[in-house]
C-alpha cells in the first residue's frame, strides 16, 4: 500500500513518528484534563510565532517556555505542585524533542530548568532533596522519608547546639524539667521539618547521555529514587531500554501521584493530571497519525 506523505504533516507537523508498544490502547484516556480545544484549534491553524523570540513553533516555544500566539496563556491549565522541581537538562538534548518544557509551561511557579553544567549546589540541603534516577542504591517512593531521616539527623546535630547539650534528665532541679520538655519539642519539630521532602531533581537527557550528569560531584550523596511500576507511552522511547524508563514529564507526573498517596497519605483525585496536558494530546495525535499511515 502506498503511503500518503501529506498525512503525517496533517496529523502533527515536525514530529518523528515512532511507535511505542503501548499504542495498542490509550492508558492516558482516564486523565482528568482541562479542555484541549485550544490545542485542537492551534493544530488546525498550524505553526505560529513565539511572542518572545518570534520563532515559528507548534503549540509552544521550547526555548522561551511560553505558548505560541495561537495558544492563549489563559487557556492553558496551571498546576500547583507540593514540591519544587529542578530539571537538569543535558546540553546535547534536542530542545524540540524534550518533554521537560511541559512541566515548566504547566507548573511555572514550581519548576526550574537548568542546562548542565550550570546547576545549583545541593550539599547543604541534601536532607530534603531526592534525585529521581534508577540505580543500585535507589529506593522506592514510599521509603523516601526513612532514608532522608539519616541526612536530617546529621543536619540538625551539625547546626543545632541543642544536640550537644547534656541531657536535662541528669539535672537535679525540678524547674529545669519544663525547659527540657521545650527543648526536646524544638528538636523534634526541627527533625520533622527536615524530614519533609522539599525538592526533587530530574535529569532530562537520553539515557545514553546521563552518565556525565549523574556522576557530577554536586549530585553525589543525594537520595536516589526509582519509579519501577510505570510503563512509558513516549513515542520516542529509546530502543534497548526497559519500558519502565519514562520520559521526563511522565516521570514527574507519576512521581507526584505516588508521593501524594505514599507520603502525603491522601487520596489521589487527579490533582496533577494536567501535567500531561500537552503530552496526552501529542500522544493521541501521533497514534492517529500512525493509524492514518497504516502502521498500527
Amino acid at each position: 500500500m502506498k503511503k500518503n506523505p501529506s498525512i503525517n504533516t496533517e496529523c502533527l507537523e515536525s514530529l518523528e513518528l515512532q511507535t511505542p508498544s503501548s499504542f495498542q490502547d490509550n492508558p492516558l484516556q482516564q486523565l482528568q484534563l482541562a479542555s484541549q480545544e485550544v490545542l485542537e484549534k492551534a493544530k488546525k491553524s498550524g505553526r505560529s510565532k513565539c511572542p518572545r523570540c518570534s520563532s515559528s513553533r507548534m503549540f509552544y516555544c521550547y526555548t522561551c517556555f511560553v505558548p505560541v500566539e495561537t495558544v492563549p496563556t489563559k487557556e492553558i491549565p496551571t498546576v500547583k505542585l507540593p514540591l519544587k522541581i529542578d530539571i537538569i537538562k543535558h546540553p546535547n538534548e534536542t530542545d524540540g524533542k524534550s518533554t521537560a518544557v511541559h512541566a515548566k509551561l504547566l507548573a511555572p511557579d514550581d519548576v526550574t530548568i537548568y542546562k548542565y553544567p550550570c546547576i545549583p549546589e545541593y550539599e547543604e540541603k541534601r536532607h530534603e532533596i531526592a534525585l529521581i534516577f534508577p540505580g543500585p542504591n535507589s529506593v522506592s517512593v514510599k521509603d523516601i522519608a526513612s532514608h532522608l531521616q539519616k541526612h536530617t539527623e546529621k543536619s540538625v546535630c551539625g547546626n543545632d547546639d541543642d544536640c550537644s547539650r547534656e541531657p536535662f534528665v541528669k539535672q537535679a532541679k525540678i524547674e529545669h524539667k519544663e525547659e527540657e520538655k521545650n527543648v526536646n519539642k524544638h528538636i523534634s519539630s526541627h527533625k520533622s521539618e527536615g524530614t519533609r521532602l522539599k525538592k526533587i531533581i530530574f535529569i532530562d537527557s537520553t539515557w545514553n547521555q546521563t552518565n556525565k550528569i549523574i556522576t557530577d560531584e554536586r549530585l553525589q550523596g543525594l537520595l536516589q529514587v526509582e519509579l519501577k511500576t510505570r510503563k512509558t507511552c513516549f513515542w520516542r522511547h529509546q530502543k534497548g531500554k526497559p519500558d519502565t524508563y519514562l520520559s521526563t514529564i511522565e516521570a514527574i507526573y507519576y512521581f507526584l501521584v505516588d508521593y501524594h498517596q505514599e507520603i502525603l497519605k491522601e487520596n489521589y483525585k487527579g490533582q496533577y493530571d494536567n501535567l500531561l496536558f500537552f503530552f496526552s494530546f501529542m500522544y493521541t495525535l501521533i497514534k492517529n497519525a500512525k493509524c492514518c499511515a497504516g502502521k498500527e
